[in-house]
């Protein structure tokens, strides 16, 4: 077994290390400001131009279209680049996205079909589209099975209508791929069905952004009789769920290399103060409890690190069941980078609170990594499930 990166991918770390550094990085004091003047708006935490220019230069030197088939137009590098990828993005705060975000694309590439992939996939591939996808309820979050937005068809139209809730980029997308109940016999087994549905969707309104902690502006979307033709239904009506479902897998994964990123950060601001600042006449570096914080979160770190870049590579192999290591990596990063940072703002003290470093807004950041995609609970009640219904995996 190689443990090791293969080159290509040292390289491309090495490049995107470089773009953090001198793009990202120097946004940062922007990003906080934003943040915390936008007040009960969903005002971008990135200036529009400075995202343009970001997204410009960094297709210029090839952090572009890194799982986008090639046939597609992208680079066709795999799930294990792009959690090399996405770590290294994550070091900084400023929240700039590679484009495609790879969820959608997971999604789309797997469903779309005739002039679908004309008018949806190649411009969202290509960046020249945004997209956002609407799942959760008022009463169907964690459980999706529960929804009660509803497709029916009439008269050669299918009609939709329902709420969703807790929408990322429902506002800025150009199209979001919608989840509705096609047949309430059948629910998650034959009876759930995924809509395309663009922005200016006659009776689609997205009236309202919810203020959350942190850097997320999610929305509420409502469908009042959106009518929707046949050439809108992504994938085969009623088979929604399992392609839903493996879309979220993806998310999953790159919420564990997100929690990454933000560790590193916090791990070398939390070495830096260590080796300079001195209580009581001794450096924090010779301090038991503060050696402890550094042993706890490297080997925590670690941990996620290879059991995260273990599931990149069954996906990179096409391995179909791997939703139990989607759901063990997202719940061990999301509360990994919950200890990390704690650990870290109490080594800087007030410092570790105050604006002029990163670690309050990671801690803010970072909180909502245990309840969306799925809270930590229901992670940990699936995989006892899994477990318990088919025991052990023998590799």
């Amino acid at each position: 077994m190689d443990f090791t990166l293969p080159e290509e991918l040292r390289m491309l770390r090495t490049t995107v290390a470089r773009f953090v550094k001198e793009e990202l990085i120097p946004l940062e004091a922007t990003v906080i400001r934003r943040e915390a003047e936008r007040g009960l708006t969903d005002a971008p935490l990135i200036p529009p131009e400075a995202e343009a220019e970001l997204a410009r230069k960094a297709k210029a030197i090839g952090l572009f279209g890194i799982d986008v088939p090639e046939e597609y137009g992208g680079q066709n590098l795999g799930m294990l680049a792009k959690t090399v990828v996405i770590e290294e993005m994550k070091y900084s705060i400023t929240p700039f996205i590679l484009p495609p975000d790879s969820p959608n694309l997971w999604m789309l590439r797997e469903t779309c079909k005739g002039d679908q992939i004309r008018k949806y996939l190649l411009p969202y591939a290509s960046g020249d589209k945004k997209s956002a996808i609407a799942i959760s309820e008022p009463g169907a979050g964690s459980d999706p099975a529960g929804m009660t937005t509803r497709a029916e068809y009439k008269n050669g139209k299918w009609l939709l209508n329902g709420q969703k809730i807790w929408i990322s980029h429902a506002r800025q997308a150009d199209f979001i791929i919608v989840m509705a109940v096609t047949d309430p016999a059948k629910g998650t087994r034959g009876g759930m069905t995924a809509f395309l549905v663009d922005k200016d969707a006659k009776g689609m309104s997205i009236p309202s952004v919810f203020s959350t902690m942190g850097e997320h502006a999610p929305y509420a979307v409502f469908f009042d009789n959106v009518e929707l033709s046949d050439e809108q239904v992504l994938g085969e009506v009623g088979h929604g769920f399992a392609p839903m479902q493996n879309r979220l897998g993806v998310r999953r994964m790159e919420i564990a290399c997100r929690a990454l990123g933000y560790a590193r950060r916090c791990m070398d601001l939390m070495i830096g103060q260590a080796n300079q600042r001195k209580t009581f006449g001794a450096l924090l570096a010779e301090r038991q409890q503060v050696q402890w914080w550094l042993a706890d979160s490297w080997q925590e770190m670690e941990m996620v690190r290879w059991i995260t870049w273990r599931l990149a590579w069954k996906m990179d192999q096409g391995e179909k069941n791997w939703r139990r290591d989607a759901a063990m990596v997202k719940l061990q990063g999301s509360e990994m980078i919950a200890r990390v940072v704690d650990r870290a703002i109490q080594l800087f003290g007030g410092m570790g609170v105050s604006k002029d470093l990163p670690l309050e807004y990671i801690a803010r950041a970072c909180r909502v990594f245990r309840i969306y995609e799925g809270p930590s609970e229901v992670h940990r009640w699936f995989i006892a499930r899994d477990l318990l219904r088919h025991g052990m995996p023998a590799d």
